[in-house]
């Protein structure tokens, strides 16, 4: 288990929305020491070229359609800052916990299912709790390798790929078990704000995304 070394906005810890879109949005979050972390055998990883990539998204577009992914805005205290989670491959690619949604399967089942399989013992995303809270943000791509947008890019094309944040809440405590092949690391928000060059667009604007949000840092 790897730690980097982040404002915190203190606000109503029983606040919630009224979903007229007022009032405060509040989400309780508690110190890393509460976790156990350990790790499991290693998952299996892509290794091909950007041209296979490529043609690997274009025949399953062609299959399935538009690819849609849904991935987890998990947050954890260190140093009285808010952390998030991120699963860093190959020390250098930062990825959220989650991944690509099955053929029929609902946001919630996929995004439990990717984090029981990313960060659990237990595959089996019926017997590991977790609470996939609201949908914080959606990103498009509207070809297999740009970058992805906020919005829908007006260029005329169908868009190739959805991909969609979710806040997911912690209890105040519990176990991750991680592959060996990924490192699970907490980076402070403040060194996320904007940051796109080291983990991309969609990490980077998370802190902005979350700006709307009272964090509560409860204490161990």
């Amino acid at each position: 288990m790897e730690i980097v070394n982040g404002r915190l906005n203190n606000g109503d810890r029983h606040g919630n929305s009224n979903g007229d879109g007022s009032g405060d949005l509040a989400v309780d979050i508690y110190p890393l020491s509460n976790y156990y972390f350990s790790s499991k055998p290693a998952v299996a990883s892509k290794d091909e070229t950007i041209a296979d990539r490529t043609q690997r998204l274009k025949f399953n577009y062609d299959v399935h359609g538009m690819r849609t992914c849904v991935e987890a805005v998990i947050l954890v205290e260190l140093f009285k800052h808010p952390h998030l989670l991120l699963l860093q491959s190959k020390n250098c690619i930062y990825k959220l916990p989650g991944g690509r949604l099955r053929p029929g399967e609902s946001d919630v089942d996929g995004l439990k299912r990717k984090l029981s399989s990313k960060l659990s013992a237990d595959e089996d995303c019926y017997l590991t709790q977790w609470e996939v809270g609201e949908c914080i943000g959606t990103w498009w791509k509207s070809d297999f390798e740009t970058l992805p947008y906020p919005y829908l890019p007006s260029s005329g094309k169908s868009p190739k790929e959805c991909t969609k944040l979710y806040l997911v809440k912690l209890p105040s405590s519990k176990d991750f078990i991680v592959p060996k092949n990924l490192k699970l690391l907490a980076v402070p928000l403040c060194q996320l704000h904007e940051n796109r060059k080291t983990y991309g667009s969609i990490i980077a604007g998370i802190p902005q995304l979350l700006s709307r949000f009272s964090i509560n840092i409860i204490d161990a």
